[in-house]
């Protein structure tokens, strides 16, 4: 690769992108190219670096990649071209209603205080629930709330993902967590309803969520505790990328 000197795109880009971690590639680098756009460090009409740089550069696949290409382009951000001169290049566009909205309900939250508080609340309910075990009865509700999120359609996923949720937050044993999570989730959903829903993510929260049922039923704490703070670092990822 040829060097780039100060100014060029990649000398640009260099404080944004950076290797993601394994669990959330798909997020985190959607994340880090919406923060590229927004931030304006590539600007209308330029071009984005090539496939094969920016796969190396955020240490995934160009097939991940090309999926994060095509939900910037589903949302107006970039455009595909062919031809010798061709590529991924930023558009220049006006605010999206979607954003905007998003941008007016985030004005007055602390967002990075409730994705903490989040991940503190889910990730102890679910340590919680592994570590004292749940009864056959709970067990059932909690398979029966995952099988909910699996066959969901896209419109009811949202609802029954916070269903999932909710019914960890409940069986942990702590009505106090329980009630904090439901207060700290609807916050959450008010942001999660602004930004699209996204099939990948979808596909990888669901085998997330199959993962947390599994380490909890099996009585494994730590998996259970690590598995959702990944899946939290996931949706926090999303909410940052669409916010930069």
């Amino acid at each position: 690769m040829p060097e780039e000197g100060p100014g060029s795109v990649p000398d640009r880009l260099a404080p944004v992108l950076r290797p993601v971690r394994a669990g959330n590639g798909f997020e985190e680098a959607l994340e880090q190219i919406l923060q590229v756009v927004r931030l304006g460090l590539v600007s209308g009409g330029e071009r984005l670096p090539a496939e094969r740089e920016l796969a190396e550069r955020l240490g995934i696949s160009r097939v991940t990649l090309r999926e994060v290409l095509r939900v910037l382009q589903d949302q107006g951000l970039v455009e595909a071209r062919r031809g010798r001169y061709g590529g991924t290049f930023v558009l220049a566009r006006a605010d999206a209603g979607g954003e905007g909205e998003l941008r007016r309900r985030v004005a007055g939250v602390d967002l990075e205080d409730v994705l903490r508080f989040r991940e503190v609340l889910e990730v102890g309910a679910a340590g919680l629930c592994a570590a004292h075990g749940l009864t056959g009865a709970q067990a059932a509700r909690l398979r029966a709330a995952l099988a909910g999120t699996g066959e969901a359609p896209p419109a009811e996923y949202r609802r029954l993902d916070t269903m999932l949720h909710l019914t960890l937050a409940e069986l942990c044993g702590s009505p106090a967590l329980a009630a904090q999570y439901a207060a700290v989730r609807a916050t959450l959903n008010a942001l999660l309803d602004c930004i699209p829903l996204l099939v990948r993510n979808l596909e990888h929260s669901q085998r997330q969520h199959a993962a947390l049922v599994e380490a909890v039923l099996d009585g494994d704490a730590e998996g259970a505790r690590e598995i959702t703070r990944e899946h939290c670092a996931g949706t926090a990822a999303l909410l940052r990328g669409f916010l930069a």
